[in-house]
């Protein structure tokens, strides 16, 4: 099946998708700010980038997008109906480099907690903050 949008309109809005500094991500860094946590943010020294890196307990954390990284069973990941084949490669790819990225980051001694997009939205956001919070500060 052919893509809905024009070549010019689907490279605007892929152009439009960030991949730093996401709402969710502004979400989990204000919260952790506000317990009085410090972190690093897209440390270029480490496999993958991570977005929040806390050196002081060795650990990274990575706010996910559930489409993005294929949060399989949410319902935020949907498998797009049109040009199913080439978005499923690009996720794939994602994921994969996730994988590995994670592998390097473990070998390396670091901690990875990952905070799902759909996690932090209404009712559960509370639970999953503090819960990140007692994994932090609780794992040494």
């Amino acid at each position: 099946m052919a893509d809905v949008h024009s070549p010019k309109i689907r490279s605007y809005n892929m152009s439009k998708i960030k991949g730093k500094n996401t709402k969710p991500e502004l979400l989990v860094r204000r919260y952790l700010h506000s317990k009085g946590l410090r972190f690093r943010l897209h440390d270029t020294g480490l496999p993958g980038k991570p977005d929040i890196v806390l050196p002081k307990y060795k650990v990274v954390i990575q706010v996910q997008g559930c489409f993005w990284h294929r949060h399989d069973g949410c319902k935020y990941f949907v498998v797009p109906k049109t040009r199913t084949e080439w978005w499923l490669n690009k996720i794939n790819k994602t994921v994969s480099r996730d994988k590995e990225n994670m592998k390097k980051l473990k070998y390396l001694g670091w901690k990875i907690l990952i905070i799902w997009e759909c996690e932090i939205k209404g009712e559960e956001k509370e639970k999953t903050l503090n819960s990140l919070y007692e994994n932090i500060i609780c794992q040494n």
